[in-house]
């Protein structure tokens, strides 16, 4: 009786393994035929590429400084497990805000799935499983893993050092299920913001050193062989806690019923003195009010104003040259954070505008000027960078100038081989956001700035950084008064563009 009873077990556990491989290798046919089937296959496969370039790149930069950093230290008469060790809380605080602001979740269109006979478990791990591969979990390896085995080749006790890289990927991991946990929920992503920005200003002004304290925690992952389980518990509490999380909020009608709240009209009358453009621009900020993705850019637009305390300070180690680059992102980080959108903040109801007699030039017009006005306000609010001398403001306002001249008819022009649809209603999840600011905006953003370094270096190569940003300047202004030449091209790609457009928008994956 018990050889029988264990036989039916075992044949359980092997019937129940086949079938959660079978479902998954359906899950990833289906991801596959999602991304072939797409209207935008071509400029998806093109991001993919780019993007690979770029994780080979990073990934060569880590397994360098994973080399490197070692024997810099050891040179300099220094622990280099524990110099590492010292700075690996702002490592992870990084490493978290930049997943916050960046990484996007994995979706996986779940309703046609509840209705078959599929367990939901498998859907959950299959769609948290794909978090576990993402880029920015397995680039952090390219650091740790050399740098753990150049650690043991110089002798360091080789238990001590597994148990302290196992610690390490853990941490990793729970970064990671910390970002779906933290991106639910804007409370908590602004207290982390805060906590990390005082911590981190106590220790630049010698006030408090965070750091004193938690090198002894991370020390004794290499010293004490048992710490190591608590890093390992946590990522095991976070993944439970993820996935029970997700698995509640599984079935057809999820994020259906809304909280009802009191209904706020707001009319905008004042902007109806300028006509059609006035109508275009309350539609624009009243989306920015309603929406959360749509709030998220001008979140980001603020934190791009911080950008430039990277190249202005006295002791950056920054070329000269990127100056204008720091001065084009501090002013115009509403450009490249709404303005890359551009229609696709629309696409809901993009179908319904084409069948209206709206000019196509009335409409890029007044998108045209809410990213002039948001640029005018982020140099205004740069002000505080006078600090560092006029010449610094000066070329966030030269900056200013280029973004209002060139870049912002870039962005219009990028937006018109843009489709990506945004779905403004969709709920918050792992299983249905969409960031508004990923890392492909970045990647299109990357040739607007190559221009104005070029002319910043040519101007400062023939005389002073003075010609150079005169060079940039003028180019803004020859923008500027080329405009309607300019909005004449872009109109006429946008109306070819117009069906694929909508054919793109159509798609709900």
């Amino acid at each position: 009786m018990e050889n029988i009873f264990n036989r039916n077990i075992f044949l359980f556990l092997s019937n129940n393994t086949k079938t959660s491989i079978s479902m998954i290798k359906k899950f990833l046919y289906l991801e596959w035929k999602s991304f072939t089937r797409s209207a935008s296959f071509g400029t998806n496969l093109a991001f993919k590429i780019l993007i690979g370039f770029v994780i080979v790149m990073y990934a060569g930069l880590l397994l360098a400084a994973g080399i490197g950093v070692f024997y810099g230290l050891k040179e300099k008469h220094l622990d280099p497990l524990h110099e590492v060790n010292k700075f690996l809380t702002y490592y992870f605080l990084v490493g978290i805000a930049m997943r916050l602001v960046m990484q996007k979740i994995p979706v996986l269109n779940i309703r046609p799935l509840l209705v078959l006979p599929i367990k939901k478990p498998i859907m959950v791990h299959f769609s948290l499983g794909k978090t576990v591969l993402s880029p920015p979990n397995l680039l952090q390896a390219f650091f740790f893993l050399p740098f753990s085995i150049i650690l043991l080749v110089e002798g360091y006790d080789i238990l001590g050092v597994i148990l302290w890289h196992v610690s390490m990927m853990a941490l990793v991991y729970s970064n990671n299920f910390l970002n779906i946990i933290l991106n639910n929920k804007d409370n908590l992503f602004v207290v982390f913001l805060g906590i990390a920005a005082i911590l981190g200003g106590c220790h630049y002004y010698g006030v408090f050193n965070i750091t004193d304290y938690t090198v002894v925690f991370f020390d004794g992952l290499f010293t004490s062989k048992g710490l190591f389980l608590l890093p390992v518990l946590v990522l095991i509490g976070l993944y439970y806690y993820t996935f029970n999380y997700f698995k509640s909020e599984l079935y057809l009608d999820a994020g259906l019923s809304t909280k009802h709240e009191i209904a706020k009209t707001e009319n905008l009358t004042w902007l109806n003195q300028f006509g059609s453009l006035g109508t275009f621009l309350k539609n624009d900020i009243k989306l920015i009010k309603r929406n959360k993705r749509s709030r998220n850019t001008i979140l980001m637009s603020f934190l791009f104003l911080f950008y430039g305390l990277i190249f202005f300070k006295a002791n950056s180690h920054q070329p000269e040259v990127m100056r204008i680059f720091a001065g084009i992102f501090v002013s115009g980080g509403f450009l490249f954070t709404f303005g890359q959108f551009v229609p696709s903040w629309d696409s809901a109801y993009y179908q319904l505008m084409m069948t209206q007699n709206i000019s196509y030039k009335g409409y890029l017009n007044s998108k045209w000027w809410l990213v002039v006005i948001a640029t005018f306000i982020s140099t205004l609010l740069a002000s505080f960078y006078l600090y560092y001398g006029w010449q610094v403001y000066l070329t966030i306002v030269v900056g200013a100038i280029y973004n209002i001249g060139v870049n912002s008819h870039l962005v219009l022009l990028g937006g018109a081989y843009t489709k990506t649809p945004i779905d403004l209603a969709s709920s918050k999840g792992a299983f249905g956001d969409k960031k508004a600011f990923n890392v492909n905006t970045m990647l299109i953003s990357l040739p607007k700035l190559f221009l104005p370094v070029l002319l910043y270096w040519a101007g400062s190569s023939i005389m002073n950084a003075n010609l150079g940003l005169l060079f940039v300047a003028i180019a803004g202004v020859l923008g500027f008064a080329l405009r309607d030449k300019v909005f004449s091209l872009i109109e006429k790609i946008y109306k070819t563009e117009k069906y694929k457009t909508i054919a793109a928008y159509k798609q709900q994956s």
